[in-house]
């Protein structure tokens, strides 16, 4: 009998859901028997399991001496999982927002347990509403969901965040000042990107250089050749160490079209810019869910699809980020909750197994912290946060703080051989390492990377 492939098996699976939503449509916290199927299939928890086994984990070599120099044999060896390589974050946009002390201490407790990554506010209307007077300093006026930047590279420093600007460009958040004559326009986008650059670039190492240029309506003046300007004036500014990138619609950026995919408008993008030798360094993908039915009805975001996706960018050869990810959870129950949560295990392990894959960030910790469009609509509708409105974990919550905490945290024990050598295959990151002769503890710290077999000698001194 011929063995029927993957591909052959999801798209009845996903034939199937989509006949539930049809008949009965995705009930409040339900989750339908083959969307599990789905998920749970034998080849695909294999290819994420390879995935994250091969593409998040390195060998280590650690070389235990003596203040000679000589291999120390027989020493006692502990080694513990301090952070992640992996960037897993949130934005910040709700830094210090609360009136209660205590609630801001929540806030900020809550976010650095889960997270070694944060995204700051930069759209220009918010940080400069006045003409020459950006919002920079911790002390500025307050703005909604903008905290100032300094404010978040002194939370940064603080809990060890490793930060991204967003975004230096979006036509959308322009300010009111600036008027509409293209020379003009431009010559202002150059000057505000050199400002930032001078006071953050060494700070703040990620930025998210453009901002939804495929899909919506201009609705201000950019300069001609609006993506390739913007990226050529980063690159002016902003030096080889910072990570240049962009930033697209989860309805743009996963589109898979073509019998390889390379004709969806976001890979042409990227790929006229290559070609025409234009640096970035980074491709970021939105991920929002805020309607889990048609997840759970297998129609949107099938794993197999997000892994054609993946793959074909991955052909670029630099880093892929998923920006902004929300899952909406409809509801403040259990049930509703658990939706959430199952939804958001699955796909934090296919993004984690991603070779290419380099962070995820959840976008807003808590309900109630989304963007309300001014005579549009209210995001918070969707409960899409990692808290309720008390800042109290939600199930999402604690799913991912499993996974980030504690499946993908590791440690190990035991002694050097003869040639004082212990080895270990662990989550890239950061290690304590504590080393025990007799009575005397000597405590260093290691980087564990993809590269194989890194060697580090810890030698004990007198």
């Amino acid at each position: 009998m011929r063995r029927r492939s993957y591909s052959h098996h999801v798209g009845i699976i996903a034939a199937a859901c989509g006949l539930f939503q049809v008949l009965y449509g995705p009930a409040l916290g339900q989750v339908p028997d083959a969307y599990r199927t789905m998920w749970n299939a034998p080849q695909l928890q294999q290819r994420i399991n390879d995935g994250i086994e091969k593409h998040r984990k390195g060998d280590a070599v650690l070389v235990v001496t003596g203040a000679d120099g000589k291999p120390v044999a027989g020493t006692e060896v502990a080694v513990k999982q301090l952070t992640h390589a992996f960037l897993l974050g949130c934005n910040c946009f709700f830094l210090k927002h609360f009136k209660d002390q205590s609630k801001n201490e929540a806030y900020e407790r809550r976010f650095a347990r889960l997270f070694n990554f944060a995204s700051a506010p930069f759209y220009w209307s918010d940080l400069e509403p006045v003409q020459g007077k950006p919002r920079f300093a911790k002390d500025s006026p307050f703005v909604y969901r903008r905290p100032p930047p300094d404010l978040c590279v002194e939370f940064a420093r603080k809990h060890g965040l490793t930060l991204k600007g967003h975004p230096l460009m979006w036509e959308h958040f322009y300010p009111k000042w600036l008027g509409r004559d293209k020379g003009r326009v431009g010559e202002l986008l150059s000057k505000r990107m050199a400002q930032i650059a001078a006071r953050y670039a060494r700070s703040i190492k990620i930025w998210d250089v453009v901002n939804e240029t495929i899909v919506p309506k201009r609705v201000n003046v950019v300069p001609d050749d609006y993506v390739a300007w913007c990226f050529q004036e980063a690159n002016r500014w902003f030096g080889p160490d910072n990570v240049l990138m962009s930033n697209e619609t989860k309805k743009v950026a996963h589109k898979y079209l073509g019998p390889d995919g390379r004709q969806s408008p976001y890979y042409k993008l990227l790929a006229t810019l290559k070609r025409r030798g234009v640096r970035f360094d980074a491709i970021g993908f939105q991920f929002h869910i805020p309607d889990t039915g048609r997840v759970m009805a297998c129609t949107e975001s099938a794993p197999e699809l997000l892994f054609k996706v993946y793959d074909l960018y991955g052909g670029f050869g630099k880093p892929l980020f998923i920006t902004e990810v929300s899952i909406g959870s409809a509801g403040t129950g259990a049930e509703a909750q658990a939706v959430q949560a199952e939804i958001a295990r699955n796909f934090y392990r296919l993004f984690f197994s991603v070779e290419h894959m380099a962070g995820v960030t959840w976008w807003n910790l808590g309900d109630g912290m989304a963007h309300k469009w001014e005579g549009g609509s209210d995001e918070n509708k969707w409960q899409a946060g990692l808290l309720g409105k008390d800042l109290q974990p939600k199930e999402a919550y604690r799913v991912l703080d499993r996974l980030i905490n504690h499946e993908w945290k590791t440690s190990a024990t035991g002694r050097t051989d003869a040639n004082g050598r212990f080895e270990f295959r662990r989550f890239c990151g950061t290690y304590e390492v504590k080393v025990r002769l007799g009575d005397a503890l000597k405590t260093f710290k290691v980087n564990v990377s993809k590269r194989s077999n890194v060697r580090h000698e810890l030698r004990l001194k007198n």
